[in-house]
């Protein structure tokens, strides 16, 4: 790569003036190091989130960034994901002998991804979570905190080390993660502009059970939010008052993919479905809502003054819209050398990988004319999507 080929990477993207702009992160273990370079690629072209939102390793990644300062940022994400991808307990592999292993045929690569999996079932991250001693015994009644087969204390100490608490509960940047409540089944948002942001509430957004314990929060225990609904958009998009917000949806499963053949390849296409949260079909959903609302304030528009006291009138007004959302879709790609461990398998070289694929695919989509534009459509509400629209 050229110097002048950086320098373009790195000049600042002038934007609308959107009054939020939103970056949402979903769930997908291992996955996460995709929406590190995504954040990345923004925060090369200037574009710095006002509210961020994420869900299990999303929120994990959100508290880096909500927890430092933006000349920070990129540094402390690389180093919360050099430190989570060493096995917990043994020596890792040499890089330059990982690195060879993993550019190198399919048949080694999905050999050493397939022992790296193990290892971090075996011992866990470092870090991140390391394995109960002595192993719980299914029928053992122990404490809530305590029913798992993982211990994520090590999480806790990350997270403190990597995270300014007080500069995210001093409300500059909106900042939520959602979580599952495990006694009412209903899912919770934690918002630091009603709560006070602790490394537990993070904690708990990604608390997947059996592996990871639910996590005590006031009271009450709480789930990681993928087991409900692993992607914020929703929250982000329907909040009041609106605002013309610029949205960045960063997935890490793809709803889209090959039909599986074989038992392993079901596994991986089963979560692939049940956590890419149908996306789409919310974007969808959100974009006809919009177009409504649109679609009232231009007829109210055209009624007679003297009728606009009418209670239907009044109604029609409180829902009607002008404001305007831009969805810039980003979805991990699947690789063909993965398998259905992929959310847990923590290797360095696919860790950057992932990395370089989020920074590819935000720069390719920021590079795309009108992208970035206020929509225009009579819906006020557009999405794009690199791989979908072929760019």
């Amino acid at each position: 790569m050229s110097m002048a080929q950086r320098n373009v990477r790195r000049t600042r993207i002038e934007l609308p003036q959107y009054e939020t702009i939103a970056l949402m992160l979903q769930g997908g273990g291992a996955l996460g190091a995709y929406q590190a370079g995504v954040y990345q690629g923004l925060s090369e072209a200037g574009i710095e989130p006002d509210w961020i939102a994420g869900i299990s390793i999303g929120a994990l990644n959100t508290a880096i960034i909500a927890g430092n300062a933006p000349e920070n940022r990129v540094a402390r994400l690389r180093e919360l994901w050099e430190t989570i991808c060493q096995p917990a307990y043994s020596l890792p592999l040499p890089g330059f002998i990982e690195h060879t292993l993993f550019d190198s045929t399919d048949a080694v690569r999905k050999t050493l991804t397939a022992m790296q999996a193990m290892g971090a079932m075996l011992e866990g991250q470092k870090g991140f979570f390391v394995p109960r001693f002595p192993p719980l015994m299914p029928t053992v009644t122990v404490e809530p905190s305590l029913a798992s087969y993982y211990d994520t204390t090590p999480l806790k100490a990350t997270l403190e080390r990597l995270c300014d608490f007080d500069r995210i509960n001093t409300g500059e940047m909106r900042v939520a993660v959602g979580a599952v409540n495990v006694g009412t089944g209903n899912f919770a948002y934690f918002d630091n502009r009603d709560t006070i942001l602790r490394a537990e509430h993070f904690i708990a957004s990604g608390a997947l059970p059996p592996g990871f314990a639910a996590v005590e929060i006031d009271g009450e225990y709480y789930w990681d939010g993928g087991l409900m609904s692993n992607t914020p958009l929703y929250e982000v998009i329907q909040t009041t008052p609106r605002h013309d917000t610029l949205a960045f949806q960063v997935d890490l499963w793809s709803a889209r993919g090959p039909v599986p053949d074989n038992l392993l390849d079901v596994q991986g296409r089963t979560k692939d479905i049940q956590f890419s949260s149908r996306t789409r079909l919310v974007t969808d959903m959100l974009q006809r809502s919009q177009r409504f609302r649109h679609v009232l304030r231009e007829v109210l528009a055209r009624v007679a003054p003297e009728h606009r006291d009418d209670p239907w009138c009044k109604l029609a007004e409180d829902l009607s819209c002008a404001k305007r959302y831009n969805v810039i879709h980003l979805i991990y790609r699947h690789k063909e050398y993965e398998g259905h461990y992929k959310d847990y398998q923590f290797g360095v070289s696919t860790m950057r990988e992932h990395w370089r694929s989020g920074l590819e695919d935000i720069r390719r989509s920021l590079a795309q004319p009108g992208w970035l534009a206020f929509p225009d459509n009579d819906a006020g509400f557009v999405t794009h999507d690199i791989h979908r629209d072929g760019s």
